[in-house]
């Protein structure tokens, strides 16, 4: 994230400028000056002070003083804060501040502890007069309102743990090479529900890089190395945070109250104390597990002497670090009780330090044990003791070492290398090397810091490893997404070809809208599965969402356009987060056939459903029924049973799943989850069984004296239901539909006629279509009631019993239309360019190939499916010929080359 700052100015207030927190940290390890812009300066000068300077008092109160680094900080951070302020600010007082940072020292003298304390102390600093400065009270409240010391000392906590996030992953792979970990936790498993933690899947994947082609990894087990994803992840996304809001405070324009009341920078510092402390939870957690590592690395060690030694010496380094713990629990305290928020967030950044020392330390100790443990000594074959033994030349001496290389992984031999080249120059080590451990870990825990410059040089190296994906697995595409081959597009393109006849026989226009919408069109519409919507990161100020369906789309369209009737349909994908299992997708196509406006009772409904049968019957994918229920007679059953009216919408989500689950387990729903009594909910059990055909069904509800009757929505129901059966039955499709008082729809926005078709075939797909009407959907939009009803057939279902059907009657699915294959026997693109083209200017369909073998044409002919060929040599070219091949009847005749294109045209259109 953060890179390593550099030696060279900062330059504040210029056009396009903004202060990082790389260049927070240079200001404050003094790497680098800090200048004003000239514009700047130009545009301070032209203020004019708004506001009369405040009395200056000579008594000191609550004195803060901060150390040098973070003075300097807070000074640059004060002085940004002063050039972008939308106040009145003047030249003199930021120049000073640029005066003071550019003295070499002092800066732990300057006292932080209000207003005028600190510019009491800048002037003395800096050998002048208070009076000089004359500061406005628009410059003492830029000064009250911008937390310098506490975004200050958070930049510097940003720039140092951002540069090791990348650093933690690479030592903590060193570590699984010196241990011979098992790195079986980096292959994370996801949820149930198909989702996974970013940051921890992210690390997994890193680490697998790093290690790529390691011998040595997968034999010891530890959680020190088991919860590297979620601990290291944890720490990506703490750091991630941090950055996140320093980034936008650093730069962020100050606007002065006309009152000054001395406490406008408590928000802030509250809200960075806020972003620090998960970052101090995630540290301390790191720490632990480095320390638990390092740990490990020193018991690894075969010899007893070797290991000996550096366990006293790792003991000796790591004193104090015990302790981690106490400090961790000092700055939680320290927040809980309110205490200065300075101190605060300096006790994370020491947290941080120690953290940098302890991680110093296992590396030192991967590094040692990886090049002198006398078991990687004997994997790698190349004792440097046997090679001097057995008089082995320099050019031996090199095929030993790549051999060594090549033991571990790809990744972790390139960060050794650099880390041997900080600590032994490049140098071979030995066992001799123990006792400048000690130096070692000083060394990489100075490297580890952004002031050092190598730190760019490793970070971009690993970097570099991680992003080359070495490990070269497959690619893979999300869960719940699919890709379609040549055959399976052949089968859509065919089933949308009917799809689309069919809508447009019914007098439906095509109608197309964006893929995502405003997240406030889609929220309230679909109850309960709500909570499957898609939603997009903000890219813009708007807050989007993938559309779930494309009927509250075309009700947006509607209302926004104030239509008054339309039938429409609309092929399209769409989108949920839903559980993926078979036929069941979170990318898919849905076909819409939709009508609305004012139309006698039960003509758009009947047409709806009549539609849905020409479908799936000219789909040809077997047998199916369509299962249909009344919204308002749902409603009514529910009413009828004493379930309340708020709890209607919910109670029918759980009568919805009767497809999927037995009642007993959706009465446990009902009245553990939902509150319902059992009596309650025995009696929607009575309702819920009863189903079959329309008419019979109907007549038994209509029964004079049965409880549906004494119901006024159930009534309403029965009659539309009544009107709507008996179009149906007239129009020979009423076979195909089974009255099923259990269907609920779980979608809030269904008023009326509901309906789901099944198959009914050996594959278990589900749902294949549904729809129902829905005449409030429109009026959400626009205020203005408008009726409609539709249907959305699940393609994707679909598709999955027409492939299967294909599979069952093992017929070769034809991925293309072509009718002729111009064989040309040899290599003339340019015969076959002549011969092909005339075929095409005759709007034949055509492929050309180009090779000697005739089989081969052949071959490729029936696998693709092609009817017709033309083969061309030699002898057909004297003979001004060409052979024309029927392929299924293994017949092929001469015809002149002249006439070739009118014969195959003739036998085309004759078949």
């Amino acid at each position: 994230m953060a890179t390593s700052p550099t030696s060279s100015a900062v330059n504040l207030g210029g056009k396009g400028s903004s202060l990082t927190p790389a260049a927070v940290y240079a200001v404050a390890g003094g790497l680098s000056i800090v200048r004003i812009d000239s514009s700047a300066l130009e545009k301070l000068a032209q203020s004019k002070s708004s506001s009369p300077p405040p009395p200056l008092s000579d008594a000191i109160q609550n004195p803060k003083f901060l150390t040098p680094e973070e003075s300097r900080a807070t000074l640059g951070v004060l002085l940004n804060k002063l050039l972008v302020a939308d106040a009145s600010v003047r030249p003199p007082l930021p120049t000073l501040i640029e005066e003071v940072l550019s003295l070499p020292s002092g800066h732990e003298t300057l006292d932080f502890g209000s207003p005028l304390q600190f510019l009491e102390s800048i002037c003395r600093l800096n050998g002048r007069k208070v009076e000089e400065i004359n500061v406005s009270g628009d410059e003492i409240g830029v000064f009250e309102a911008s937390a310098a010391a506490p975004t200050a000392i958070c930049a510097i906590l940003d720039c140092c743990s951002s540069a090791l996030v990348r650093v933690s992953d690479a030592v903590a792979a060193l570590s699984c090479e010196a241990s011979r970990a098992d790195v079986g936790a980096f292959d994370l498993p996801v949820s149930g529900d198909g989702f996974s933690i970013k940051d921890e899947t992210d690390v997994a994947g890193d680490m697998k890089v790093m290690l790529f082609g390691s011998k040595l990894v997968g034999q010891n087990y530890a959680d020190s190395f088991a919860e590297i994803p979620t601990v290291h992840g944890s720490f990506r996304e703490a750091v991630r945070t941090l950055h996140g809001r320093i980034r936008v405070e650093l730069n962020s324009s100050i606007k002065v109250r006309k009152k000054s009341t001395g406490l406008s920078s408590q928000g802030k510092e509250k809200a960075l104390v806020a972003s620090a402390l998960p970052l101090a939870m995630a540290i301390r957690s790191m720490s632990e597990i480095s320390l638990g590592r390092a740990k490990l690395i020193v018991e690894s060690i075969r010899d007893v002497g070797i290991k000996s030694m550096v366990s006293e010496l790792f003991r000796d380094g790591c004193r104090g670090f015990d302790r981690l713990k106490d400090q961790f629990d000092s700055v939680t305290q320290n927040a809980a009780a309110g205490v200065d928020y300075v101190s605060i967030l300096s006790g994370v950044y020491d947290l941080l330090v120690k953290f940098r020392n302890i991680l110093a330390w296992e590396a030192a100790l991967a590094l040692f044990t990886i090049e002198i443990d006398d078991s990687i000594e004997k994997i790698q074959g190349s004792s440097s003791t046997n090679a001097k033994t057995n008089g082995e030349t320099a050019k031996g001496d090199k095929k030993s070492e790549k051999k060594k290389k090549k033991t571990l992984g790809k990744g972790t031999s390139a960060v050794m290398q650099l880390l041997r080249s900080r600590v032994m120059n490049g140098k071979e080590i030995t066992s001799e090397h123990v006792t400048a451990l000690v130096n070692w870990a000083r060394d990489l825990s100075f490297c580890f810091d952004p002031k050092d410059k190598g730190l760019d040089t490793l970070i971009e190296k690993v970097k570099e490893i991680v992003e080359s994906n070495e490990v070269r697995r497959l690619p893979k595409i999300p869960k719940g997404t699919r890709d379609f081959g040549k055959e399976q597009m052949a089968i859509r393109e065919r089933a949308f070809s009917i799809i689309t006849s069919v809508f447009k026989m019914h007098g439906a226009v095509g109608l197309d809208t964006p893929v995502f919408e405003l997240r406030e069109t889609l929220m309230g519409k679909y109850g309960e599965d709500s909570k499957l919507i898609y939603d997009l990161a903000d890219q813009g100020g708007e807050l989007c969402s993938l559309r779930y369906d494309l009927t509250v789309p075309f009700a947006r369209y509607v209302a926004m356009n104030n239509i008054s009737a339309l039938k429409r349909y609309q092929i399209a994908k769409v989108y949920r987060r839903d559980n993926p299992s078979k036929g069941r997708y979170r990318e898919f196509y849905q076909c819409d056939f939709d009508i609305a406006g004012q139309y006698e009772p039960m003509e758009p409904d009947f047409e709806v459903i009549k539609v849905l049968t020409e479908l799936l019957d000219q789909l040809d994918i077997g047998t199916y029924e369509i299962k249909l229920n009344h919204r308002k007679l749902l409603d009514g059953m529910l009413e009828i049973c004493g379930v309340p009216p708020e709890k209607f919408r919910t109670v029918c989500s759980s009568i919805d799943k009767l497809d999927k689950q037995t009642f007993e387990q959706i009465k446990k729903e009902l009245v553990e989850e939902k509150g319902l009594a059992i009596e309650t909910t025995e009696k929607i059990g009575t309702f819920v069984e009863k189903r079959g055909p329309p008419l019979e069904i109907l007549s038994e509800l209509t029964k004079e004296g049965g409880q549906f009757m004494e119901n006024s929505g159930s009534v309403v129901a029965l009659n539309e239901l009544d009107i709507l059966f008996k179009a149906l039955e007239k129009s020979k499709c009423l076979d195909k539909v089974v009255f099923d008082l259990s269907l609920a729809r779980g979608l809030d926005y269904y008023t009326g006629v509901i309906y789901e078709a099944v198959f009914k075939g050996a594959t278990q797909v589900g749902s294949i279509a549904a729809g129902g009407r829905y005449d409030n959907l429109v009026g959400m939009f626009s205020g203005k009631q408008l009726p409609a009803v539709g249907v959305s057939l699940g393609i994707e279902r679909v598709f999955t019993i027409m492939e299967q059907l294909e599979k069952d009657r093992n017929q070769v699915i034809r991925a293309t239309e072509t009718q002729v294959l111009v064989a040309i026997l040899g290599k003339d693109l340019t015969l076959a360019a002549e011969l092909v083209s005339e075929l095409w200017n005759a709007k034949i369909n055509a492929e050309f190939k180009l090779t000697k073998r005739v089989m081969n044409h052949i071959t490729y002919a029936k696998q693709s499916g092609i009817p017709w060929m033309v083969l061309v040599g030699e002898s057909e070219l004297e003979k001004g010929i060409v052979k024309l091949k029927n392929i299924k009847a293994n017949q092929e005749e001469e015809v002149p080359r002249k006439t070739f294109v009118e014969e195959l045209q003739r036998r085309i259109n004759s078949a």
